[in-house]
């Protein structure tokens, strides 16, 4: 029986989204003729819109139009079992957790340890599924696309930042949306953006989202020569895939805009504190990840119940130097 229709229910977070490009690129090449429908919520949609291997992406609060011959599940969710089932996919393909074996048609097994889940990078963890569905030997390589309208914008937006555009572009992303755990202490990255200008004669700007934007102002008071702020100018993540395409380097936590920069080819500075890269590698050669061994970590929490020690010990001077690496090369 051919396969004309797929719903494919995406995971939630930026990072997994983005982790999730090479299956959606496999599932295209192995169903060349179907309608590929993905169910995202905004922040997956703005991801991914343009990509040339999906014929719509929708809403996750959307009814899909069903039925459909297939569902992927890249989303662990319960919800997301109940949805495809909803949409009338006559075969559910996911993994069997979260209570929703039930109703998969075709249960893919996690690996487990005596301590649970094992550590699997998402990124083959989502492959998985469409190498079940018959992709052979898919690229792991990530990759996003940007309107040319957000390309254009791109310029009046570094421009209204006050950005020099004879300068390399380096991104400083201090944030994270997991909690204060994953971030690094927002005076060292001024420090090393202080060194960064003196050095190497880049540009600074500042990205976050508005959440974010306390620890975005700290660092701007904290450097010394000015940074641009591109929080302040409107920035959305559509326009953000377009700043990361034009920027020499990335320096940020272990947070989302580290796998947009990845997906475009842009270097990048990844600094791990409480969470095990091993559940979000993705073999970047162009990376450089910074994580100290302590006897707390990994410990997956959102906020320190210690001292952060995983996250005080990473230096200014180990990062300034993975980052001068970079730019050098």
């Amino acid at each position: 029986m051919g396969v004309s229709r797929i719903l494919i229910v995406m995971p939630t977070w930026v990072g997994d989204v983005v982790m999730a490009t090479p299956a959606l690129r496999a599932l295209r090449e192995q169903f060349p003729d179907a309608r590929i429908i993905a169910m995202s919520r905004s922040v997956g949609r703005d991801l991914l819109d343009p990509c040339p291997w999906l014929d719509q992406i929708i809403d996750a609060g959307e009814q899909p139009d069903g039925p459909f011959d297939l569902g992927v599940l890249l989303s662990n969710s319960f919800r997301a079992a109940v949805t495809a089932k909803r949409a009338g996919c006559l075969r559910i393909v996911g993994y069997a957790r979260d209570l929703r074996s039930w109703m998969l048609t075709d249960q893919l097994l996690p690996p487990r340890g005596p301590m649970g889940y094992e550590p699997i990078p998402a990124l083959d963890y989502y492959l998985q599924i469409a190498h079940y569905l018959g992709a052979k030997e898919p690229s792991t390589h990530m990759e996003l696309f940007a309107h040319e309208e957000d390309e254009a914008r791109v310029d009046a937006l570094l421009r209204d930042a006050g950005c020099n555009a004879a300068a390399p572009l380096v991104l400083l992303n201090p944030g994270a949306s997991f909690g204060p755990a994953k971030m690094w202490a927002p005076d060292r990255f001024a420090a090393v953006s202080d060194r960064l200008v003196q050095e190497h004669g880049v540009q600074i700007a500042l990205t976050g989202s508005p959440a974010e934007r306390r620890v975005i102002d700290h660092v701007a008071v904290a450097a010394q020569p000015p940074v641009a702020r591109l929080d302040e100018h409107g920035i959305d993540l559509k326009l953000l895939k377009s700043v990361v395409k034009r920027a020499a380097l990335l320096i940020t936590n272990d947070t989302g805009p580290r796998h947009i920069a990845a997906a475009f080819g842009v270097p990048v500075v990844t600094l791990f504190g409480p969470t095990d890269p091993r559940w979000t590698e993705i073999g970047f050669d162009k990376e450089r990840q910074i994580m100290i061994d302590v006897f707390c970590g990994p410990c997956q929490r959102k906020q320190c119940p210690l001292d952060h020690r995983c996250m005080t010990r990473i230096t200014t001077d180990m990062v300034f130097e993975r980052a001068a690496e970079l730019l050098s090369e």
